[in-house]
């Protein structure tokens, strides 16, 4: 583990996640809305962790990156 990921907060986990959440989405071409449909979330939801606002899951993150067709260690490597 990075000395970057362990003198992170949790809420700078969360904004970290959030960006690489929107840029894989971008990346895909898909809104909110259709990401949360495909992962079986409410776009409000999503919009959270985007915007760093919510702590998702193990599972919840599965579900993300299943919906975007990648791989879940591509929300965390660089």
């Amino acid at each position: 583990m990075s000395s970057v990921l362990r003198s992170m907060t949790n809420d700078d986990a969360c904004k970290a996640f959030g960006i690489r959440l929107r840029d894989k989405r971008l990346a895909a071409g898909i809104s909110q809305e259709d990401l949360a449909s495909r992962a079986n979330l409410d776009r409000t939801y999503v919009s959270g962790c985007e915007r760093g606002k919510r702590n998702p899951s193990l599972k919840t993150m599965v579900k993300l990156a299943n919906a975007l067709n990648i791989d879940l260690m591509d929300f965390f490597n660089a």
